[in-house]
């Protein structure tokens, strides 16, 4: 008889990279010594850069004096990839999940991130795919939709996908996104002829897509509110 698989869903709404990477971080030190279980963190944040730890800082085409002034952050990280942007309306995930558990290496389970997208793109009639070889993330035709980057540390994962839903896509023009250079982003907003209904419907739809995914039959939902009172923490 198959075994019920849980993940915990963490709701946080918007959220700094700076608070999310902390968060990450202490999940992912919980997860090794199995203190909580596989764990999906769902967020978007404020208009931020990262840098994977290749430093391609030679990817972000403006002076770094401007990216104030364009109301960005910068920030450089352990994840791999290239530089990506975030921001307001982009459904974020970071699993904190256990691969070894489930027996899979690092190259099958970038591509059940990609299918994750692929399928919530699916559910609004547009059909992506995985991109080219040395291309990461998820494409409509030449057009990029998700992007992926990842980090595993002895066997659990952090980092993850970030789908665009409807960001403004100016702030893409400032970087080469993922280091792909001459290809455009794109999102869901811009591919569907649907009626989209509201992110937060749409980034459960990426949850739902995760979870099947992966595997997983049982979903515990968290919010922001419970995990900082968990943490003895006040808003």
């Amino acid at each position: 008889m198959r075994v019920p698989r849980n993940l915990e869903v963490l709701r946080m709404g918007t959220m700094s990279y700076q608070e999310a990477l902390k968060l990450q971080e202490k999940l992912v030190a919980e997860r090794k010594i199995h203190k909580i279980p596989d764990t999906l963190v769902s967020l978007q944040h404020p208009p931020t850069y990262t840098l994977g730890k290749r430093r391609t800082d030679h990817n972000l085409l403006i002076p770094e004096t401007e990216l104030k002034r364009i109301g960005a952050q910068l920030h450089y990280t352990q994840r791999g990839g290239d530089i990506t942007y975030h921001g307001p309306h982009q459904a974020i995930l970071y699993p904190i999940i256990a691969l070894r558990d489930m027996g899979l290496g690092a190259r099958k389970y970038v591509e059940k991130l990609e299918s994750t997208m692929i399928d919530l793109a699916s559910l609004y009639g547009v059909k992506a795919c995985p991109g080219n070889k040395c291309e990461t993330g998820v494409w409509v035709g030449d057009r990029k939709i998700g992007a992926i980057g990842v980090r595993i540390s002895y066997g659990i994962t952090s980092h993850g996908l970030a789908f665009n839903i409807d960001p403004d896509l100016n702030y893409f023009k400032h970087i080469v996104p993922c280091g792909i250079a001459n290809k455009d982003v794109t999102s869901l907003r811009r591919e569907t002829d649907l009626a989209l209904p509201t992110e937060e419907v749409v980034q459960d739809q990426l949850i739902s897509c995760f979870a099947r995914q992966f595997g997983y039959n049982d979903l515990v939902w968290k919010d922001a509110a419970s995990i900082l009172s968990e943490s003895g923490e006040t808003e």
